[in-house]
């Protein structure tokens, strides 16, 4: 299911190249060189490249920016409480944030030999998400990218050090929050395929991962591969994403294989 996931992104990279080569060629040999001599950095060293492609870019093309909305403004906007929104916005959230974010983060987890106790986990994050959804945050869940990326053997090889990766990884989310106008206009004002390629690029190990993890036991590779595919189908049933039943199907293709065996 997380190969599944992740597939999409890490497809950026191959097809940017078709769709603006000029701009997609600087960050993957930026990335390549630096994954052969510094691989730690080598997906900011991609990054890096891939701001000065905008920057070039917007400078050829003559845009010009307003430095007025590069400048975070605030708006109080006040919660409103009625049935229709419970039932028809926070229960699919719910359904969606349970199914794509939570069930996929303890995949995650599991996957780089992490154990996530999900009962306090589930408390933990339910709370949060009641007390953040007034002021807009309204999914504390177990993000399954932002986990990939943070507990994978690339950001730290020793697995008692990747802590460090996740508390980096909050505070950047607070710095990126004061300077989220300034990265959103980056991030509109890029050349196509540009930034998409960086986020392929920097789940290339977790995808490497969960692939291997997914068809090395032979005597659950098929139900591995229905996961897959199913979930890579994008199919998204009763509003809920193809990830979740991508799981039903894998355990039910697993459950009919496996019946009656000890």
């Amino acid at each position: 299911m997380l190969a599944s996931v992740l597939l999409p992104l890490c497809l950026a990279p191959v097809t940017g190249l078709v769709a603006n080569p000029w701009g997609v060629i600087p960050v993957e040999v930026t990335w390549l060189l630096f994954a052969r001599l510094a691989p730690r950095w080598a997906v900011p060293a991609a990054f890096v490249t891939a701001t000065v492609v905008v920057v070039i870019g917007i400078a050829r093309t003559g845009t010009a920016v307003d430095p007025a909305v590069l400048l975070p403004a605030f708006h109080l906007t006040a919660p409103t409480f009625t049935v229709g929104s419970i039932v028809g916005i926070a229960l699919p959230l719910f359904i969606v944030t349970m199914a794509s974010q939570n069930v996929p983060g303890i995949a995650v987890m599991r996957s780089f030999g992490y154990e996530v106790p999900w009962r306090p986990a589930m408390l933990v994050t339910g709370i949060g998400s009641a007390l953040g959804a007034p002021a807009g945050g309204h999914a504390i869940n177990l993000a399954a990218i932002s986990a990939a990326l943070a507990a994978a053997p690339d950001a730290e090889p020793d697995p008692a050090r990747r802590w460090i990766a996740g508390v980096s990884t909050g505070v950047s989310y607070l710095v990126l929050g004061g300077l989220s106008a300034v990265f959103a206009a980056l991030v509109l004002l890029a050349p196509a395929a540009v930034i998409p390629a960086v986020a392929g690029l920097a789940l290339f190990g977790a995808f490497g991962s969960a692939v291997q993890q997914a068809i090395d036991d032979p005597g659950e590779r098929m139900p591995a591969v229905i996961t897959f595919l199913v979930a890579a189908s994008g199919v998204a049933l009763l509003g809920i994403s193809a990830a979740f039943w991508a799981l039903i199907a894998g355990l039910v293709v697993r459950g009919v294989l496996h019946a009656g065996r000890r």
